[in-house]
């Protein structure tokens, strides 16, 4: 557990946007999102350099489900089929999996949608 939460804000220029985000109120994914976001980033150790790029990395992907819509509805499609190991007991090892999860979900869609051209039809 961090001991100055200041200094892991330091590494999260989106942190007010991701938990002052106004969902829908039958929206349970994004509520338990931001939960694993808070509880993720304030359990790493920021003095090592791996905890501090997932820091950022997780920060800049739910910046982005707050901003782009089309991203948030592909994360809610693809979140409910993440699985856990049985070997991950651990509160941080549970996490990490989650997160590991929705970084490669986030990296897929970025992948597949640079593919996609979206032509604005003008009437």
């Amino acid at each position: 557990m961090v001991e100055n939460k200041k200094e892991v804000l330091n590494y999260c220029p989106n942190f007010n946007q991701i938990v002052n985000f106004e969902y829908a109120q039958d929206d349970k994914i994004s509520g338990k999102l931001i939960r694993i976001y808070k509880d993720y980033i304030f359990h790493l150790d920021i003095t090592t350099p791996d905890d501090v790029k997932h820091i950022q990395e997780i920060d800049y992907v739910l910046g982005r489900y707050i901003e782009d819509y089309a991203f948030r509805r592909e994360l809610k499609a693809e979140i409910i089929h993440v699985k856990i190991r049985k070997t991950c007991t651990e509160f941080i090892d549970i996490l990490k999996a989650i997160v590991a999860s929705i970084i490669h979900i986030f990296d897929n869609y970025l992948e597949n949608s640079t593919r996609k051209i979206r032509i604005a039809r003008w009437i």
